[in-house]
């Protein structure tokens, strides 16, 4: 990527907007907002999250793949768990489900959307978008049994009425969801690394891929400006979130769309970072930023609203509803029989594409 080729200016929009995002924060924090203002301090979310990602792609491209897809899948989890948690503060019992719908979105959004896309891209440039099966397996693996864990089994359990865990299952999943995440990131940059690197098909990507990677000092200074950023989403997206909410349920729309928002805002970056590398032939990396992005979210993001649920009031709802449920099984299938011989075809892109559509309708129109 050329960008990491070279230190930013003081003038360029990366350094520019997460400054002025936390500007926004400082001057928006607990007032209430007009319409203009809440639309600007949303201009300034929206850049911060760009920003966020961008100092997030540097980093990574410093310290090499599969870190570099880790840095991304942790720098999007953080801005998420930060969006959940300021929302369901100030939400009350209608908040309830907010991480459930909001994993879960940025579930079928990572394995249908992205993993959609990247397939596409790649093969309408090189007919056959090639990756490697067992790591790419291994992380489908890990997201359906993180997923069916944490976002299955509450339907089903019956220690509480309604789709809630009891409190020793709910700090069971916590404790799973951490471990298998912690396993999940020792085997992807450790002990099979080479699972997750690009396959080399002998085609070139492109000059950027070639580039040198940013020095130390730049590095740093973009891990500072990645911080800034994320502090900035976090306060940003508190502003916002009365505006949010008022929105969906002025429109008339179930609530569970406010979830779908915040992966759709979340998620948007990382999905061109993955598209841009799909066009360079580099499905895996692709592949790896879906995956562990999901795997991020759910392995990160239920433990942290569980700790959080101790100071939050009302009931935390997990379990999915009959619709949902089969959408996952779905998608782990369609996952699965895309994997395993390595090699994708469009078909296979516009198979997820179709699934993450019928997602989106029934989140509008259940």
């Amino acid at each position: 990527m050329s960008t990491a080729t070279r230190r930013s200016p003081l003038t360029d929009w990366t350094v520019v907007v997460p400054v002025v995002a936390f500007v926004a924060l400082v001057l928006s924090w607990g007032r209430d907002l007009s319409a203009p203002a809440v639309a600007l301090v949303a201009l300034c979310l929206g850049g911060a999250v760009l920003a966020a990602v961008h100092h997030a792609e540097l980093v990574a491209h410093r310290v090499g793949e599969p870190f570099g897809s880790l840095v991304l899948a942790v720098a999007v989890t953080v801005i998420e768990v930060a969006l959940i948690v300021t929302l369901m503060a100030d939400g009350g019992d209608k908040a309830s489900s907010l991480a459930r719908d909001t994993v879960f979105a940025a579930v079928m959004i990572t394995c249908n959307g992205i993993v959609g896309l990247s397939l596409l891209v790649g093969a309408l440039r090189n007919r056959v978008a090639v990756f490697n099966a067992e790591g790419s397996g291994a992380a489908l693996a890990t997201v359906a049994t993180l997923a069916t864990l944490s976002l299955v089994l509450p339907t089903f359990t019956t220690s509480k009425p309604g789709p809630e865990f009891s409190t020793a299952q709910l700090a069971f999943a916590a404790v799973a969801s951490l471990a298998l995440y912690g396993l999940f990131v020792a085997v992807q940059t450790v002990r099979h690394r080479d699972y997750f690197l690009p396959v080399d098909t002998g085609r070139s990507a492109g000059e950027d891929d070639h580039a040198a990677p940013p020095t130390s000092r730049a590095a740093l200074i973009s891990l500072g400006l990645l911080l800034l950023a994320l502090v900035a989403v976090v306060g940003d997206g508190k502003a916002v979130s009365p505006a949010i909410e008022a929105g969906v349920a002025s429109a008339g729309l179930p609530n569970a769309v406010v979830g779908v928002i915040i992966a759709l805002l979340v998620l948007a970056p990382e999905t061109l970072a993955a598209v841009r590398a799909a066009r360079r032939d580099r499905v895996q990396t692709s592949l790896n930023l879906a995956y562990g992005s999901a795997i991020a979210s759910i392995g990160l993001t239920i433990p942290a609203i569980v700790l959080a649920s101790v100071w939050l009031s009302g009931p935390l709802l997990l379990g999915l509803g009959p619709v949902h449920t089969v959408l996952l099984a779905l998608t782990v299938v369609v996952g699965a029989l895309t994997i395993a011989p390595g090699r994708a075809t469009l078909l296979q892109g516009g198979v997820h594409l179709v699934v993450l559509a019928a997602y989106l309708l029934l989140a509008v129109s259940p």
